[in-house]
């Protein structure tokens, strides 16, 4: 069931995706907000308090409509995994934005490209040049892959086989959510401590995910240099999980990434050094792109391998 749950997720969100400003989102944004401004009063108890909250309540609710619908009917169950999977799984949460990149790039349209670059980003982009524009759209679109698409796969088939159905997506995507907007550079951030929670717990629960996409990124992809460059160039992208997903993609398509950070100054943002292989070229997009979805064929696979399993069993 979590197979086809899955499959008709992807299928739902590719015909019809989800708008930026919809209603579920602004419900999960009043919800964060309206936890931190009532637990979070500055001391690390209070922000791992205010974050267990904010992502524990949307993650037992999950779980608890789950295991009571699966009581009653299978049909309703099914159909509340497929809606929490819409919900939190998907690529048209980021895509539309590559494919304008890309498109913008293929017409020859570079000042487009990095207007649509910087509306994804929210950063000012207008000096940058062709490869670090390219650099950096692979590297986000690559970030984006893990954590909108192969993160919240891999959590969600980890805690559905413990019997908890959707929570584990719901899980993810909160706590990739905080860790996204419990930031002290953004207008009415949390205290100190919530924001260390919160970008401690993602560490935490990125972890395996992390490793998990650079594995299936470098089966699908050149494993030889996606493996190397996973071992030597992974600590180089300062985020530890960040760093794995980047630097098997990087051998995995051979293209080099690494280097300045995005908005930030060359003395402050430049990394140590850039990981081997070509400099990022146009044909590069396409290659992110056969990768990213011979990855969630080799997912689907082997989710329909365990469920094939489990039957048989």
């Amino acid at each position: 069931m979590n197979f086809f749950a899955i499959f008709i997720a992807l299928l739902l969100e590719q015909a019809r995706p989800l708008s930026q400003e919809n209603p579920v989102h602004r419900m999960a944004t009043a919800w964060t907000r309206w936890v931190r401004r009532s637990l979070d009063a500055g001391q690390s108890r209070h922000g791992w308090l205010a974050w267990g909250a904010a992502v524990g309540g949307p993650t037992v609710l999950a779980a608890v409509v789950h295991l009571l619908l699966a009581r009653f009917s299978l049909l309703l169950d099914f159909a509340w995994m497929v809606l929490v999977l819409y919900l939190t799984l998907g690529f048209r949460q980021f895509s539309h934005h590559y494919t304008a990149i890309r498109a913008a790039l293929e017409a020859g349209d570079e000042v487009g490209a990095r207007a649509e670059l910087a509306a994804w980003q929210q950063v000012e982009v207008v000096a940058l040049p062709r490869q670090e524009l390219l650099r950096h759209v692979i590297e986000h679109a690559a970030l984006a892959a893990h954590r909108h698409v192969f993160g919240v796969l891999l959590c969600f088939t980890l805690l559905a086989l413990l019997g908890l159905g959707p929570a584990g997506a719901v899980l993810y995507r909160m706590a990739e959510r905080l860790a996204r907007r419990w930031l002290p550079r953004l207008q009415d951030a949390p205290s100190p401590a919530a924001q260390q929670a919160a970008a401690v717990a993602w560490r935490w629960i990125d972890h395996f995910p992390a490793r998990a996409t650079a594995l299936a990124f470098a089966i699908v992809g050149n494993f030889e240099e996606a493996i190397a460059a996973w071992r030597s160039d992974a600590a180089r992208f300062g985020q530890p999980n960040d760093g794995v997903v980047l630097a098997a993609t990087s051998g995995a398509i051979n293209v080099r990434l690494g280097g300045r950070a995005l908005g930030m100054p060359v003395a402050a943002g430049d990394m140590a050094s850039l990981t081997d292989g070509r400099e990022p070229q146009l044909a590069h997009l396409s290659s992110l792109v056969g990768l990213v979805w011979r990855s969630v064929v080799l997912w689907l696979l082997l989710l329909a391998l365990m469920t094939l399993a489990r039957s048989v069993g």
